[in-house]
């Protein structure tokens, strides 16, 4: 087996991160160059930077990896959960000068020029994770402009609250998805059920994953109606991850509220806020969100506990369900709601990413629970 190997010249060329509250951290500038804004955030995975760039979840975000050096095995066709990067800007401590893997082809520099994905090397990625630990997630701008205008463009930036960003993300027409996973056991199940999907921003490895438990799967856009799913006949309908603030996703959160108890219906991250809001829940900011493959949950039906790759900056504010719905999953760092189960249709989801790519597969019984719920009302 042939290592392909990259070497690249170092970043020369000093960047800025300026966030909106004046606070500047300096590096390099790497990838596609100019300027771009977006919310810094930050990601505590220590692997994975290759599905980080193309969760289509970090729309609109300027991304930091709190590992301290990326690109050690480049980039490859194979790891990538869209077609192109999703993010807005990527914040680095080293950009690692050799790539070097089997499966790579582009070394990460050279993946973000092709992609015009903006980025920033050098950086001290821990004191700025912990400035947004402590102060918040907030707007900033990556560029090597002067300092006052990136700081300027930062305040300027549009904030997260408030912004559906699943129409930037969301497939443009209907497909069919057929690609299974292998994650259990290597095999690929034969369809028995028919699955709509409703993409506000899907991973391609959920739907890999439902393939796996035996679905044949029908990916629509964020816009469809719940005339348009229904028409399909689907066995149950699954609602994605995505980007963004899901109390602006109004349309939605609209077809979901008129889907409510005609199919089994299961949801992710952003599904999961759009179920809760359909419900007549309501969300609300956290203060730096959950990102990372090493979040602790507790099932409370079981009591057993999870580690789970999370990527979010909103949660579901439980009191505004009592009564409607029980709580299925708890996040043992901070106690916010991490699944619901609604008690009058069934429907369920999670805040969490149990498809898990990269990170670790404890919670992928949720697609068997899927399954079994569509099987129930089957049989």
């Amino acid at each position: 087996m042939t290592h392909a190997i990259f070497k690249s010249a170092p970043p020369k060329q000093l960047a800025h991160l300026a966030l909106a509250d004046g606070t500047v951290f300096s590096g390099l500038a790497m990838g596609a160059g100019g300027t771009v804004c977006g919310e810094a955030v930050f990601t505590t995975g220590m692997t994975g930077y290759q599905e980080v760039l193309t969760d289509p979840s970090y729309c609109g975000q300027l991304v930091t990896m709190t590992a301290p050096q990326m690109g050690n095995t480049g980039t490859n066709q194979e790891d990538v959960e869209t077609q192109r990067p999703a993010v807005a800007g990527f914040v680095v401590h080293e950009l690692s000068r050799l790539a070097s893997n089997y499966r790579a082809n582009l070394s990460l520099d050279d993946y973000l020029k092709k992609h015009s994905i903006a980025g920033i090397a050098g950086v001290d990625t821990r004191a700025l994770t912990r400035h947004i630990r402590d102060k918040g997630a907030q707007m900033a701008a990556i560029g090597v402009e002067d300092v006052g205008t990136l700081i300027d463009k930062a305040r300027a930036a549009a904030p997260m609250t408030g912004q559906n960003l699943t129409t930037r993300v969301t497939t443009s027409k209907p497909y069919e998805w057929t690609e299974g996973s292998g994650a259990w056991g290597g095999t690929q199940n034969a369809p028995r059920y028919h699955v709509v999907a409703i993409d506000f921003g899907v991973k391609l490895n959920i739907l890999r994953c439902l393939v796996d438990v035996g679905c044949r799967v029908t990916v629509l856009p964020s816009s469809a109606t719940a005339d348009e799913v229904l028409s399909l006949k689907p066995d149950g309908i699954f609602l994605s991850n995505g980007p963004g603030d899901p109390a602006a996703v109004t349309q939605g959160i609209e077809t979901v509220r008129a889907l409510l108890g005609k199919k089994p219906l299961f949801g992710i991250c952003l599904g999961h806020q759009i179920l809760c809001l359909a419900l007549h829940g309501s969300t609300y900011k956290l203060k730096f969100g959950h990102r990372g493959l090493n979040q602790p949950v507790r099932d409370e039906s079981t009591g057993r506990i999870e580690i789970t790759t999370q990527n979010h900056g909103f949660c579901v504010d439980m009191d505004s369900l009592k009564g409607k719905c029980r709580v299925s999953h708890i996040h043992l760092n901070d106690h916010t709601v991490e699944g619901i189960e609604h008690l009058e249709s069934g429907a369920f989801s999670v805040q969490y990413h149990p498809e898990a790519s990269a990170g670790p597969h404890d919670a992928r019984y949720l697609f068997e629970r899927f399954t079994d719920r569509i099987e129930s009302v089957r049989s």
